[in-house]
């Protein structure tokens, strides 16, 4: 049972990491192009997901496992914010199925506790992936102006003397 459960929190790690790496890369781009509404939710995200991976590991090491930090996937060079954007939400999508099948697999391994660890997961990956879909929305809706306003409103707080 344990090294079932060990397995899928591995696969979570694994995962999360592909994510926080991912969603930097897309930070550290969208604030280069001055997009600070997005960057910021990028990073916060990025944050959410680190997070992830430390639940995954404290329950990993609960459980006598030993935690694996590899990352499943390699960064895609992205910097096309609508192209980030669908990326995103398609990596949470993948997340919340993976999570409710596994879920479902520490059920059946009669481990409530990660059980509940992937459902809470599951919950925060929804969140993720409806602010994702909200963004695309807004680009659908407003266009190239919703990233030029957001440019424009640093530009204003660079000229006021603010940081960059």
């Amino acid at each position: 049972m344990k090294e079932k459960s060990i397995k899928l929190l591995n696969g979570v790690v694994a995962d999360e990491l592909s994510a926080v790496h991912q969603y930097m890369y897309f930070h550290f781009h969208c604030d280069d192009q001055g997009y600070d509404l997005l960057a910021a939710l990028f990073k916060k995200t990025s944050i959410d997901e680190m997070i992830h991976v430390e639940v995954a590991a404290e329950r990993i090491l609960f459980l006598g496992g030993d935690v694996e930090m590899k990352p499943a996937h390699e960064v895609q060079k992205i910097t096309d914010v609508r192209e980030m954007l669908v990326k995103a939400r398609q990596m949470e999508e993948e997340s919340i199925a993976e999570y409710n099948e596994w879920a479902n697999l520490a059920s059946e391994n009669r481990d409530a506790a990660t059980r509940k660890v992937f459902e809470e997961l599951v919950a925060d990956e929804e969140r993720h992936f409806d602010q994702f879909d909200q963004e695309i929305a807004n680009l659908d809706r407003f266009g190239e102006k919703y990233l030029v306003l957001q440019s424009i409103e640093r530009s204003k707080a660079i000229s006021a003397g603010g940081e960059e």
